[in-house]
């Protein structure tokens, strides 16, 4: 995955009825460089050479704009994840998704945060787009879990997996890692987690099948 900032730069100037785009992606591009608290619409404005009325035309505040921001980066992302998974490789899927997120989350750390680390997920009504393209991307993770389990447990499976994923990501990409493990790569870490949870699989899956 590249590495390069994934936020378009701000545009000089745009079309008629793009301000809305516009403004999401000089926001993105913001939180990839300050994060996201620095984003400002009256910075904003002034970077589109609009005034400073116009953003709320598009956005009622700035958490609103910040949530559109969230949402365009996890349907963004998303669909690289899953070019990503897609591709042909000795890797299992499982350890295709830890290693794209982790690359992500070390690469685009304030983008992350912003999706990961806020609250705007946790104050979006089920059903809206922010809630839905987040949602999307923990399917990533369940539809690489064996279908031949029962439903239930397989989001149990997706999301202990999950959970353990982005608490690595987290703790790496602050340091937070205790220096007693730091001859052990983050890599090893997660390829770790992989093999525990593709053994836990195959033993449900054993003893279903012997039942």
């Amino acid at each position: 995955m590249s590495r390069s900032s994934p936020a378009a730069k701000a545009p000089n100037a745009y079309h008629h009825g793009d301000l809305r785009e516009a403004l999401i992606d000089t926001a993105m591009s913001e939180v990839e460089r300050n994060g996201a608290e620095a984003v400002s619409f009256s910075a904003l404005a002034k970077t589109l050479g609009v005034s400073q009325a116009a953003p709320y035309r598009h956005f009622a505040d700035r958490e609103a704009l910040l949530a559109a921001v969230a949402t365009k980066a996890f349907r963004t992302f998303g669909a690289s994840f899953r070019k990503t998974v897609a591709r042909r490789s000795s890797k299992s899927r499982l350890a295709r998704i830890a290693h794209a997120y982790l690359d992500f989350g070390l690469s685009h750390v304030e983008l992350y945060r912003l999706m990961y680390a806020s609250r705007l997920i946790e104050r979006a009504p089920v059903g809206s787009e922010l809630y839905s393209a987040a949602d999307a991307n923990f399917d990533l993770v369940l539809e690489a879990i064996d279908p031949a389990l029962d439903d239930l447990t397989r989001r149990r499976f997706a999301l202990r997996f999950w959970t353990s994923l982005h608490g690595v990501v987290m703790l790496a990409e602050k340091g937070l890692l205790p220096p007693k493990i730091r001859k052990i790569s983050i890599a090893d870490i997660l390829d770790d987690l992989v093999r525990d949870t593709e053994l836990a699989i195959a033993s449900k899956l054993s003893n279903c099948s012997s039942q």
